[in-house]
């Protein structure tokens, strides 16, 4: 997985847009951001999970996934090594991201 598929699946969220924070890419729904790229470094991305679903894929995919440090990470941010996960463990990820942080009429509407 390179760092272009995370932002490829990322944009393809319902009105999802790239934006930066600190100096890194983000990805934002109804202006709030569910993904990050290149945080730490270049071979990983950051998506906000709710926390049981960051807990079940750690569990799944101890290589892929890992808590943040400190209380974001208790919070469900979560590191993905992009050189391990694949596309459909990542876009499951990415969706479980963007449902925490997308408007209830989104989500509403993806579930229809």
């Amino acid at each position: 997985m390179k760092a272009e598929d995370f932002r490829r699946i990322a944009l393809g969220l319902p009105e999802s847009s790239e934006s930066a924070h600190m100096g890194h890419p983000d990805f934002r729904v109804g202006g709030k951001i569910f993904a990050t790229l290149g945080y730490p470094n270049e071979e990983t991305g950051v998506i906000m999970l709710p926390p049981e679903e960051q807990e079940r894929l750690i569990r799944a995919y101890p290589d892929a996934f890992a808590p943040v440090k400190g209380a974001w990470g208790r919070r469900g941010s979560t590191r993905v090594a992009l050189e391990v996960v694949d596309a459909a463990t990542l876009r499951q990820a990415m969706v479980a991201a963007w449902r925490k942080k997308a408007p209830a009429r989104l989500r509403k509407r993806q579930m229809e």
